[in-house]
């Protein structure tokens, strides 16, 4: 039990950052107006993402150097997991956007990157379906997904920096820390990047050991 104790962390900080997120005070800003409450969902989403692809990259990394498959299987399992909090964050996105900026998906340079940077996992998913030969697999699929994670990065933080884009914090755009976001909004938006991170890793945990479970059955 006393392993498992950032599990009820994770329960607290998502329970604390649901009922303040949708009903603590907010900034009265113009166009934004009450939508603002989606910072709390859309952007840790996206955060906590980030940080389970950079995890399943060093899982890849750490199955070329060892030969484990269960690296091979940890690394697999959290992009499946970043895959899921990306198509959510597509989601509130598309949501946030229709209310802010008139359409759910304008053609913006931070958009259409990570339209990119998700195909290029959705590649690695199907990658790994294409072999039958489970070493050869895991060893071309690890290295695609240290490679997708490189390009994966310059693709959403520094790309839409170099042109105008209506996300904040890029083209110009001044970011919400600096516009908007006030210490009342901090102390709900950091839990929530701390609590869908580790919900995140729960659920690649549940995951990993349905798989063990399953190839200990065929044992």
């Amino acid at each position: 039990m006393k392993k498992n104790w950032w599990k009820g962390v994770a329960v607290l900080l998502l329970t604390y950052v649901v009922f303040w997120g949708l009903l603590g005070p907010t900034p009265r800003q113009p166009i934004l107006n009450e939508s603002i409450r989606n910072v709390y969902f859309h952007v840790p989403l996206w955060f906590g993402m980030v940080i389970l692809l950079l995890t399943a990259a060093i899982f890849s990394g750490r199955y070329l150097r060892s030969g484990n498959p269960e690296h091979d299987r940890v690394a697999v399992e959290f992009t499946n997991t970043a895959l899921v909090f990306g198509l959510l964050g597509c989601l509130t996105g598309s949501i946030w956007a229709n209310f802010t900026w008139g359409e759910p998906w304008p053609n913006d340079p931070k958009l259409n990157s990570v339209a990119v940077g998700m195909l290029l996992y959705l590649a690695y998913v199907i990658l790994r379906g294409s072999f039958d030969d489970e070493q050869r697999r895991a060893r071309i699929s690890s290295v695609y997904n240290i490679f997708a994670f490189a390009v994966f990065i310059p693709l959403i933080f520094i790309v839409p920096r170099l042109t105008d884009s209506l996300h904040p914090g890029n083209g110009g755009n001044p970011a919400f820390g600096q516009y908007d976001m006030d210490n009342q909004m901090r102390m709900v938006f950091y839990p929530a990047v701390i609590g869908f991170t580790l919900l995140g890793v729960w659920i690649t945990e549940i995951r990993v050991r349905t798989w063990r479970i399953e190839a200990y059955i065929e044992e």
